[in-house]
């Protein structure tokens, strides 16, 4: 069995308050006693539980993440951030996800809040708007790649927008003309980047042309699909929704006979990790996801602490990363 503070305490031969002291690092423990506790502790791989020790303290030194999608390295960079800054402030994380569903989100929120953290970070939410409202009143928000009103509730993202910008200009100095967008379909900040891409097409006199998808390779692949049955000629290029969609354009793309770049241009978007692989070698616009998890762990320190109480918004400019499968328009 699991050993418990109170077998610390008998093999240490002090008061199980004294043990609780030890653990939560009092000063009020001599040195002589904490050493003793702490050697029996280890005697005994007596290890304080996480939760236990915030519900006995009423201080929680947890933090809930709810990742949106387990599958895109995207969130996983960001928690890498989120976690190296928590844990060198003393605090521990729980991750779930809510699978790209609204109510699996909702779901997956609660189940963070029944441990009582000390607040949530929510990765790439679709959840309704009042569902974050709830989960706000019962405990500090920050959101990461999703924009919010709430002044209950923090937000860091990059500048969309511009990204998507970004690439269609760059496309657009390579001498392209025919640049079709793919779009996120109802996936956080998918609106944001589609009104970039419309707004930079029109700035330079071209016609823009968006077909819905998502921010998975099956729908990128889905969506390159539909451009080979629908378009000829074909598209010089593609902005597509994020890195991973990218990648399924460009499997698809490779499927059916065609060369990138030579034959179609693709852009993602978040310059992940894959994107960086010398067999795909992405361009793509790079947001900066380990700063980005830093930036919100230590905005919800602040409301946790007590120190700020108004929101932030942290909006990052994102920048054109150019790789390999980006290059002139074949004549």
């Amino acid at each position: 069995m699991r050993p418990t503070m109170e077998d610390v305490a008998a093999r240490a031969g002090v008061s199980r308050a004294l043990v609780s002291l030890v653990m939560r690092g009092s000063p009020k423990v001599s040195q002589e006693r904490r050493e003793a506790v702490l050697r029996a502790a280890e005697e005994l791989g007596y290890s304080p539980h996480a939760v236990a020790r915030s519900l006995a303290s009423r201080t929680s030194t947890l933090l809930g993440v709810m990742v949106s999608d387990l599958h895109n390295p995207f969130f996983a960079e960001i928690v890498d951030g989120v976690e190296a800054f928590a844990r060198s402030e003393g605090f521990e994380l729980i991750i779930n996800t809510g699978g790209r569903s609204a109510t699996r989100e909702r779901a997956a929120v609660e189940s963070l809040l029944s441990f009582r953290p000390a607040g949530l970070v929510l990765l790439g939410p679709v959840v309704p708007a009042s569902g974050i409202a709830a989960a706000a009143e019962k405990a500090p928000v920050v959101l990461v790649a999703r924009e919010s009103r709430l002044s209950s509730v923090d937000t860091v993202n990059d500048d969309g927008k511009h990204g998507a910008a970004v690439a269609v200009d760059h496309l657009v100095e390579l001498g392209h003309r025919r640049i079709v967008h793919l779009d996120g379909g109802r996936g956080s900040q998918a609106a944001v980047r589609k009104r970039g891409y419309v707004a930079a097409m029109r700035k330079h006199g071209l016609e823009p042309v968006v077909l819905s998808s998502e921010y998975t390779d099956s729908a990128g692949a889905k969506a390159a699909g539909q451009l080979l049955e629908r378009f000829d000629p074909l598209p010089t290029a593609i902005v597509a929704a994020n890195d991973v969609n990218a990648v399924g354009v460009i499997s698809a793309l490779d499927e059916a006979g065609l060369r990138v770049p030579h034959d179609v241009s693709v852009v993602g978007y978040d310059n992940t990790s894959l994107a960086g692989l010398a067999r795909i070698g992405l361009t793509t616009i790079d947001q900066p996801r380990r700063e980005m998890g830093r930036l919100a762990a230590e905005a919800l320190l602040q409301r946790v602490r007590g120190s700020r109480a108004e929101p932030v918004r942290h909006l990052l400019q994102p920048r054109l990363v150019v790789r390999s499968t980006t290059g002139s328009p074949s004549s």
